[in-house]
């Protein structure tokens, strides 16, 4: 069985919309399954396709672009090259790992000029955005960012996509589900945490019967990836972005789980220093990078301060093998104690990671929120996530707190709400209890299990 893919629908948007007016570049990390859904695509809905792969092409694809003076021979040569006719307007060529080759990246202006043929460009973002300094770049572009297999997608690959409808349903009538079906969500919740969204570890993981070790393996092999990807970054930083990278875990650990650069680096440990770099890893969507508002209001980003960041990582399966080392979970007997809730380590930083994870994926900036309190000598306010419903004029701040643990205060909460209540709307607090604590209204705060954000922010997208 393959894995479903909601971006499906974004390519038939496309292909209806553009009419052959734009090329479509499918943005997103390393090994999230882009070619294998534009090869679905192009086999379900075109009547041929060339699908050429950068890496491997021959000399003879290479000097074809030679020939983009005329049109007519550069497409008889790429069709002989792969022994497949080309219709007009039914056939859809892909270029894949166009990195390797930004020439063609430069062509699909003159391509799409011409309109014989629909176009589907992609290649790893890093390298993408790194090797566009001799071309031009074309404007008959689409771009639709692609993220790790989400919540929904899990739960359908493995075969329980009747529950998520119900998990949907029951949000939008804002019920709670029974004892015994959040107890299975959680269930599958927790899976997710663990086996995270990369299309590789999910299938694996259920092709050896939901074997979490054997997509480990997967998943270390993408992170080995990212390092090697990291390390071909520009030399005069993909030192410190691996140090950044390398840290996440140790960063998410603690408490306000900021990055601490004097953690990395003793003697420049300025975020001056570590613009760029922390620039690098959100824009590779390796990683999920959050920022303080000092002002929640308004545009979240004009009081953004880039001194106090949080770095997540853009799947949570990759951050839990980030976090363990392979001798760690050589077997499944650490899987088995969480997954029982048997094991003592900070199962806040993959709930918090998940829901910036799922924010990030709904298309939304991370925006937190912190106070220092000069006479405690410590924070009196920490809010995890700043959400915004409305437009300018109906702006309301919906501030969410991320609990691992069914047991919690809401000082925090209460302090920030008194401080700017006027701005604010409904409060949110992401936690694992029990389906008779789901959705207690108290004092306009909204508890909510983690299996029930995306039917959140779906709904508040069409608010």
């Amino acid at each position: 069985m393959k894995i479903k893919r909601k971006v499906y629908q974004k390519l038939l948007d496309w292909k209806k919309e553009s009419n052959g007016t734009k090329a479509l570049l499918i943005e997103g990390a390393r090994r999230i399954g882009k070619s294998t859904v534009a090869l679905e695509f192009a086999q379900n809905e075109y009547r041929s396709y060339i699908m050429i792969d950068f890496n491997i092409a021959s000399k003879n694809v290479f000097e074809a672009f030679d020939h983009l003076n005329d049109l007519d021979v550069f497409f008889q040569k790429i069709s002989l090259e792969y022994n497949t006719r080309l219709y007009e307007r039914e056939s859809l060529i892909i270029f894949d790992e166009i990195q390797k080759f930004p020439r063609a990246r430069e062509a699909i202006k003159y391509l799409v000029q011409d309109q014989r043929y629909d176009y589907i460009e992609i290649g790893s973002l890093i390298s993408l955005k790194e090797n566009v300094n001799d071309i031009t770049i074309p404007s008959e572009e689409k771009k639709i960012k692609m993220y790790p297999c989400d919540l929904e997608e899990f739960f359908t690959y493995l075969d329980e996509e009747l529950l998520y409808e119900h998990i949907k349903e029951s949000y939008r009538k804002g019920e709670a589900l029974s004892d015994s079906l959040h107890h299975k969500a959680m269930y599958l919740f927790k899976e997710y945490l663990l086996v995270g969204g990369m299309p590789m570890a999910l299938v694996s993981y259920k092709e050896n019967h939901r074997d979490f070790y054997s997509a480990d393996k997967e998943k270390r092999y993408i992170l080995d990836l990212y390092r090697d990807d990291i390390k071909k970054a520009q030399k005069r930083y993909s030192s410190k972005v691996s140090a950044l990278f390398e840290n996440i875990p140790g960063s998410l650990s603690k408490h306000e789980k900021k990055i601490v650069l004097s953690d990395i680096d003793k003697h420049n440990n300025y975020f001056s220093n570590y613009d760029d770099q922390i620039f690098w890893l959100d824009d590779s969507m390796i990683c999920n990078v959050a920022y303080k508002c000092n002002d929640p209001n308004v545009g979240f980003a004009l009081t953004k301060d880039k001194s106090q960041v949080k770095c997540y990582m853009g799947d949570t399966g990759l951050l839990f093998s980030l976090t363990f080392s392979e001798n760690q979970i050589t077997s499944n007997e650490l899987y088995k104690q969480i997954m029982n809730g048997k094991l003592s380590f900070n199962k806040g930083m993959l709930y918090e990671n998940m829901i910036a994870q799922m924010i990030s994926a709904s298309g939304r900036k991370l925006y937190f929120y912190t106070r220092y309190n000069s006479k405690s000598h410590r924070n009196d306010i920490e809010i995890d996530f700043l959400l915004s419903s409305g437009d300018k004029t109906r702006f309301k701040v919906l501030p969410i707190e991320v609990k691992s643990n069914k047991n919690y205060s809401t000082t925090s909460l209460n302090i920030f709400k008194d401080l700017f209540k006027k701005r604010i709307g409904r409060s949110y607090i992401i936690h694992p209890k029990k389906y008779k604590d789901n959705f207690k209204d108290d004092k306009n705060i909204i508890c909510l299990p983690p299996y029930y954000v995306p039917a959140f922010l779906e709904k508040l997208d069409n608010i």
